[in-house]
């Protein structure tokens, strides 16, 4: 039995973890596990009417459950900043997530911007460490509103922090890498970074890299980019990475590029993971609230954020039955990836994996 906390969230949060949680229970139909649900109307509408963002008490009970699936966090009539500090951060931070885990892949029949790259070519995961880095809320301002204001954000990583990224890195690397899935070179693990200027804390992250490295995991190639060149090479040549490692806030920016080049957020899943405790599974798009209520939004990446969750439970083959799913329906069924315009709407999306699973 698997204890599931869904958080459908805001906007069009709802409508995809309903076609998510409706792909979930034909997948443990199918495989034979059982999965208890419980709902929370974290969010928006829930902020308005009560001025309640996550508290302590719900991230206590939250702790209880094997996974959280999280639809959306996002509202028009709220300042942006404080549903997602209050909520996702609250959560990520206090529930320790210290891995964002992003997978970057092509699926058939989905069209990516690059000229003459198809799903052989992008075929690789970014790791991002989670709790670090300027998101540490470090800083401050003085003289606000003034033009002497001074405002000031420091980005802060210790070695711990930096070691238990690098080495779910490494493991998952060595279990998932190129090798893993049958290609002939072996399993490659990139450290992004920026040695040349940010001397002190790259400097840390390229030590603790190659010792660890050379220490725990020989068998596993080892690369450093520059974070500009790894943009750059994102785009000229996907086809280079397997498996790639960094800071926070240089990962929030490649997995965006990430998510655009495997066909934009209508397809982009991520995972915030704590291995030793309780993770959350999102799709990476947002709330999209001009769409809301229509039908009309691609679930797609929230169906592939619970596959993930699928994955960190140990379902492997209820995993892969559902990714195998997707990829049928992206190659075979929809006409686009954009709201409105997939040939089918927000749950005839969902029954279509769902039937394929079954």
């Amino acid at each position: 039995m698997h204890k599931i906390a869904v958080i459908p969230g805001d906007g069009t949060g709802p409508e995809v973890t309903a076609e998510a949680v409706k792909v979930l229970k034909a997948a443990a139909a199918k495989f034979g596990f059982k999965v208890e649900l419980t709902e929370f109307d974290f969010g928006g509408e829930r902020y308005k009417r009560t001025g309640e963002l996550l508290p302590d008490s719900a991230v206590e009970e939250l702790r209880k459950f094997d996974a959280i699936l999280l639809g959306a966090i996002g509202h028009p009539d709220v300042t942006p900043g404080i549903l997602e500090k209050g909520i996702l951060l609250k959560a990520r931070f206090e529930l320790d997530q210290y891995i964002n885990l992003r997978p970057v892949k092509l699926f058939p029949g989905v069209q990516t911007p690059l000229k003459d790259k198809g799903p052989n070519d992008i075929d690789f995961v970014v790791i991002r460490e989670n709790t670090g880095d300027a998101y540490t809320g470090a800083g401050g301002v003085s003289m606000k509103g003034t033009p002497q204001e001074v405002a000031v954000q420091t980005a802060i990583y210790n070695r711990f922090q930096v070691d238990r990224c690098l080495r779910y890195a490494f493991n998952y690397a060595q279990k998932y890498g190129r090798k893993s899935r049958g290609k002939a070179a072996k399993s490659t693990l990139a450290l992004c970074g920026k040695t040349n200027v940010l001397t002190y804390i790259y400097d840390l992250w390229e030590r603790a890299f190659h010792e660890m490295g050379q220490k725990e995991f020989p068998e596993i190639a080892r690369e450093y980019y520059h974070v500009d060149a790894t943009c750059m090479w994102f785009v000229k040549n996907p086809e280079w990475f397997d498996v790639v490692v960094t800071g926070n806030m240089f990962g929030d920016i490649i997995t965006d590029l990430g998510a655009m080049i495997q066909g934009g957020m209508g397809i982009a899943a991520g995972g915030n993971i704590n291995p030793e405790g309780v993770s959350m599974f999102e799709p990476i798009g947002g709330s999209a609230p001009k769409y809301t209520g229509q039908g009309v939004i691609n679930p797609l990446a929230a169906v592939c954020a619970m596959q993930m969750m699928l994955a960190t439970l140990g379902e492997d083959k209820a995993a892969g039955a559902v990714e195998d799913a997707v990829m049928f329906v992206t190659a075979n069924k929809m006409k686009s990836l954009q709201a409105g315009r997939m040939g089918y709407s927000t749950s005839e999306v969902g029954d279509l994996i769902a039937e394929r699973i079954a």
